[in-house]
């Protein structure tokens, strides 16, 4: 479209301009006044986004009353408004210290690189931060923005919480093979759809998931390491890193990498089912034909 390149330009100077905002204001009040614009303007801003999770919230938890899934909602928008605001401030020291560890022991336990794996929950952005802040030598493999001067804002703030990062697909993965062979490990967010992914269960209904993260622990023999940054309060915190999941390499390929991600989807779900407001509802996670009206 021709008029593509003028809105990038304009939501670039948006983002940039409260990004600014955001990093001169305090911590706690950039994050307080991100819930607050996302809840007030996000369903209005953010229309299909919005409707895409009143939808997965029905599917999901049928049990529930309109007016409940109404302040789950409200909730889900504060914590993505939150995690926007707190971006800006990833770079400094006060983000990362309002982080409770827990599990710091897995980093080192296991004497070879890892593969670290969250979602979208919480602050997802902490994630890889934390092995940053314990000295493990980290790549970060990320899903770009669709809109590139936003992609660019994006990646000089999370470059300066990781050895390196680059986008996923096929020349992200010669670049992946590059990091490992220099010693780093690898950190993934997996929980949204990939349409020619493998189907996998997933809060008991079938989704398209990028069998990527088991082909890369196979093929290196990686522990896979969960990780999680739960949002406890405000601009405050609890992060655990896991036990690495434990999975068998068999021979066949396809029914391995079926059992790991079947396994990762588990226990993704256990964690949304846990804290079901810090998990990012507004994407389109399933296929349409199973979504209500």
């Amino acid at each position: 479209m021709k008029n593509r390149p003028i809105k990038h330009r304009f939501e670039g100077v948006l983002v940039r301009a409260l990004f600014a905002l955001s990093a001169a204001l305090p911590l706690d009040v950039a994050s307080a006044v991100g819930g607050w614009m996302a809840r007030r303007f996000g369903p209005v801003i953010a229309s299909s986004a919005h409707k895409t999770a009143i939808r997965n919230l029905k599917m999901i938890y049928p049990e529930k009353s309109d007016e409940e899934r109404a302040r789950m909602l409200e909730r889900i928008w504060d914590n993505l408004g939150r995690t926007a605001a707190e971006l800006p401030h990833l770079p400094g020291k006060e983000l990362p210290s309002r982080m409770q560890i827990e599990g710091v022991e897995h980093l080192t336990a296991h004497g070879k690189q890892m593969l670290f794996i969250s979602g979208h929950f919480g602050n997802w952005e902490l994630n890889y931060v934390i092995s940053h802040l314990h000295n493990v030598p980290t790549t970060l493999i990320y899903r770009h923005a669709n809109n590139p001067y936003v992609d660019n804002i994006m990646v000089k703030i999370r470059s300066t919480r990781c050895s390196n990062m680059f986008q996923k697909g096929g020349k992200g993965a010669i670049k992946m093979a590059h990091a490992l062979k220099n010693g780093e490990s690898i950190a993934m967010l997996i929980d949204q759809k990939m349409n020619d992914g493998i189907a996998v269960p997933f809060f008991g209904r079938d989704a398209m998931t990028a069998p990527a993260v088991a082909h890369i622990a196979m093929r290196y023999e990686l522990p896979i390491i969960p990780a999680r940054v739960v949002r406890v309060g405000g601009a405050h915190f609890k992060a655990t890193i896991y036990p690495p999941l434990a999975y068998e390499i068999t021979g066949d390929k396809e029914k391995d990498a079926l059992a790991i991600m079947t396994a990762i989807n588990q226990t993704l779900e256990d964690w949304i089912r846990e804290y079901p407001e810090q998990w990012f509802w507004v994407h389109r996670r399933w296929p349409k034909e199973i979504m209500p009206a």
